[in-house]
């Protein structure tokens, strides 16, 4: 702030002297045309001769001095003030620039960070979820397996069951007809000897027979 009214006071300057100049030079320029025109008459000029325009193009050698002295002027308070303004100025938007870049890169990090850890979770939970299945799974298996085991066990003991009510019905069948056919030979004897034969003693003699038979069968 202190360069830049120290630029505007030395523009400041620059224009009063070039507006002190200038009338300076109008005022010299016109005593030097007074001098031209006297100089012009001792030597046996006319007075058109006096009134001769001045050069449209080129300027009086005032205006060029004061000219380029307040060019000179001012090209030094721009150089001295104007400039290290004006590069001050760049760096801190370069600054500002820079400063924005790493808050972006800082953003971006963060953001990669996130999302990595994101994706962290959801592995997790994918696996998570991978490990529940396994389990459950096997112990559905398990269970299959257990209940299996069960229905054979059960299966098992009901065709033993099965067999001894078998087994126990077959040989109350032979004992009920052995002692039919024992009978009905003791009442075939006795009708044949006609008389009464020891009922016990025939009996056991013909189940020791049959019990023969069945050994040789």
């Amino acid at each position: 702030m202190r360069r830049f009214r120290l630029l505007l006071a030395g523009a400041a300057i620059v224009l009063l002297g070039l507006v002190t100049g200038v009338g300076t030079a109008h005022a010299v320029s016109e005593e030097e045309l007074r001098e031209e025109c006297i100089h012009i008459l001792e030597e046996g000029g006319s007075v058109d001769d006096c009134h001769e325009a001045p050069s449209p193009i080129l300027p009086e050698i005032n205006e060029v001095i004061w000219g380029g002295i307040a060019f000179l002027v001012l090209l030094f308070l721009l150089w001295k003030f104007g400039y290290p303004a004006m590069t001050k100025g760049l760096d801190e938007r370069a600054e500002r620039i820079r400063s924005d870049l790493d808050a972006a890169d800082t953003a971006k990090t963060e953001a990669q960070a996130e999302l990595a850890n994101y994706q962290d979770q959801l592995k997790g939970a994918r696996e998570e979820a991978t490990r529940m299945r396994d389990d459950a799974r096997a112990e559905m298996d398990d269970y299959k397996a257990q209940r299996r085991a069960e229905i054979d066990a059960e299966l098992a003991e009901y065709r033993e069951r099965a067999k001894a009510e078998a087994d126990a019905a077959k040989s109350q069948a032979l004992a009920d007809v052995r002692s039919e056919v024992a009978a009905l030979a003791i009442g075939a004897a006795e009708q044949v000897v006609q008389k009464s034969l020891d009922r016990e003693t025939n009996v056991a003699l013909v189940e020791s027979y049959i019990n023969s038979v069945d050994a040789r069968g």
